[in-house]
C-alpha cells in the first residue's frame, strides 16, 4: 500500500500532522490551530520539498470540536472516533489522543504498555496483555502547572521549564517554585510507574508529548532505577491513526 494520505490531531493547544506513504510516516509537523477552513491542505516546503497544493486522504482526531468543524467539508474526510479504536473497556468521555497514543503504543512495542504524554495535561493510560483499558490518571501538565502559579497569584513569578533538576532544598522562590513542581510530579509518577510494573513486570513505559524527552531527563537526572524501562516516542498518536487506517 503505497497511498499518501495525511494524519491529523487536533490537540487542546496545537495541530499536530503527519504525512504518510502508505504505512510509512514520511514527516511529522506542527501548526496552530486554524481560523477559517483551508482547502486543499498545503504540505509544508520544508518538509515534503514541494510546493503543491496536494488533496489527500485526511485522517482526523479531534480534542477541540470547534476546530473539528473546520475540516467536515474536506474532499476524503475520515473522523476518528472512539468506538472506531480496538481496545477493551474504554470509558466514554475518555480523550480520543489518550486512546489512540495507547493503540499505537501496543501496535509499535506491544501489550501491556503504559503511556505517559506530557502535553497540556500530563496523562497515564495504562493498557494490559488483552487490549483492555486497565485505567489511568490526569493532572495539570509541566508548563500548565508553571504557568498556573505566576496567573493566579500576585507575587510569584513566570519561570520556564528548566532543563535540569536544581538541589532538592531550594534557597530562593524560583528554586522552590521549579523544585515543588518537578519533583512532586517525578515522585508522583513514579508511583504508578512502579505499581505498573508490580502487575506487568514486562510492560513498556512510553513517554510521548511536547514535554516528554524533557521529562525523560529529569528522570535521567535524578538516577531513576527504571529508566531503562522508559522509551520515548513522540509518534505514538500516528501509530495509532496509521493501524486504523491500514484497516480501512
Amino acid at each position: 500500500m503505497n497511498q499518501e494520505w495525511i494524519a491529523l490531531m487536533i490537540g487542546n493547544s496545537r495541530l499536530h500532522w503527519g504525512y504518510f506513504q502508505g504505512d510509512i510516516l514520511r514527516q511529522t509537523w506542527d501548526t496552530r490551530h486554524l481560523t477559517e477552513f483551508v482547502n486543499p491542505v498545503k504540505l509544508p516546503k520544508n518538509y515534503l520539498l514541494c510546493d503543491q497544493y496536494l488533496i489527500l486522504p485526511l485522517m482526523v482526531a479531534s480534542v477541540v470540536p470547534s476546530q473539528t468543524q473546520l475540516w467536515q467539508t474536506y474532499e476524503n474526510f475520515y473522523l476518528i472516533k472512539l468506538e472506531d479504536i480496538p481496545l477493551k473497556n474504554l470509558y466514554q468521555t475518555i480523550g480520543i489522543d489518550r486512546a489512540l497514543a495507547a493503540l499505537g503504543a501496543g501496535e509499535r512495542y506491544n501489550f501491556p504498555c503504559l503511556v505517559i504524554d506530557a502535553g497540556t495535561a500530563l496523562t497515564l493510560t495504562g493498557i494490559d496483555s488483552d487490549r483492555t483499558f486497565i485505567g489511568g490518571a490526569i493532572l495539570p501538565g509541566l508548563k500548565l502547572q508553571f504557568n498556573s502559579l505566576s496567573t493566579k497569584t500576585a507575587a510569584l513569578p513566570n519561570i520556564e521549564l528548566p532543563k535540569q533538576l536544581g538541589d532538592r532544598w531550594a534557597n530562593n522562590t524560583e528554586n522552590a517554585i521549579t523544585n515543588g513542581i518537578l519533583y512532586t510530579v517525578l515522585s508522583g509518577i513514579k508511583t504508578f510507574i512502579d505499581d505498573w510494573l508490580n502487575k506487568y513486570s514486562d510492560s513498556k513505559i512510553l513517554l510521548t508529548g511536547g514535554d516528554a524527552k524533557q521529562l525523560y531527563n529529569y528522570f535521567k537526572q535524578d538516577n531513576y532505577e527504571q529508566l531503562e524501562s522508559l522509551i520515548v516516542d513522540q509518534n505514538l498518536i500516528f501509530w495509532g491513526m496509521r493501524s486504523l487506517y491500514i484497516l480501512q
